[in-house]
């Protein structure tokens, strides 16, 4: 077997991720082209935590844009990402990966609230656990939810799988052909200049947690299954740069 770098990780899709070139809704060859990735992962031992999103769903931003109140916008954000982690635990389980999705937000017939350390003994037991609903409160992105998580379970790196970007360039690549990839960034970094990787709540609170990130694009089959085993993909962010 392998030797993986990291123990155990916090995958973390976007919603838009899911619809693949659709923009909207989920694509069942892309969700399960990276049920395949992780199933990858989990058989070299590798402890799975997941974090979804809901963009390719519902925009908590869209319904601001409305005139929709704040918190009920996002908490129907919250919702969409419930829907794409049981589509995700579907296919992981289709193809024999024990899963449990935990959801910040109570609905017991559908999953199992999030309890810290029950989500560690499955973890530990080696089935996938996915985070559904957000961090359960409004004004909170799924970047944070991400970071937030990580620290609870004592996770080595997120994994930010990002959809037809293979890293963190210093504009956007599509537009400006002039755009620099990094290789390696600080938090301080993202900060600074603004990157837009992932939001400043989040940011700060990987920093102070000393979580690695990893940028890389979900695209390309076996990009999770390379970053966990340290080759060198995409874009890696630390605390402080090496």
């Amino acid at each position: 077997m392998a030797t993986t770098r990291y123990r155990r990780i916090v995958l973390k899709l976007s919603g838009e991720a899911l619809s693949g070139n659709n923009g909207f809704g989920i694509e069942p060859s892309v969700i399960n082209s990276i049920a395949t990735q992780v199933k990858e992962v989990a058989e070299l031992g590798v402890e799975v935590a997941v974090v979804v999103g809901g963009g390719n769903i519902w925009r908590g931003k869209v319904g601001s844009e409305m005139g929709m109140d704040r918190a009920t916008a996002d908490y129907m954000g919250m919702l969409a990402t419930v829907m794409n982690s049981l589509a995700l635990q579907d296919s992981l389980e289709n193809l024999g990966i024990p899963t449990r999705v935990q959801t910040s937000i109570e609905m017991r017939q559908v999953a199992e609230p999030y309890i810290r350390r029950r989500a560690i003994r499955h973890l530990e037991k080696k089935r996938v656990v996915i985070f559904a609903g957000g961090t359960g409160n409004p004004y909170f992105s799924t970047d944070t939810t991400a970071a937030l998580r990580a620290a609870e379970i004592e996770a080595d790196v997120i994994l930010m799988a990002k959809n037809n970007v293979d890293g963190v360039y210093s504009d956007d690549p599509k537009i400006n052909k002039e755009a620099v990839k990094y290789d390696q960034l600080s938090y301080l970094d993202l900060l600074n200049e603004g990157l837009g990787v992932m939001d400043s709540t989040a940011s700060s609170l990987c920093m102070d947690n000393d979580i690695p990130l990893i940028v890389f694009s979900i695209t390309e089959d076996g990009n999770i299954k390379k970053a966990v085993l340290g080759e060198n993909i995409g874009t890696i962010v630390r605390r402080q740069t090496k």
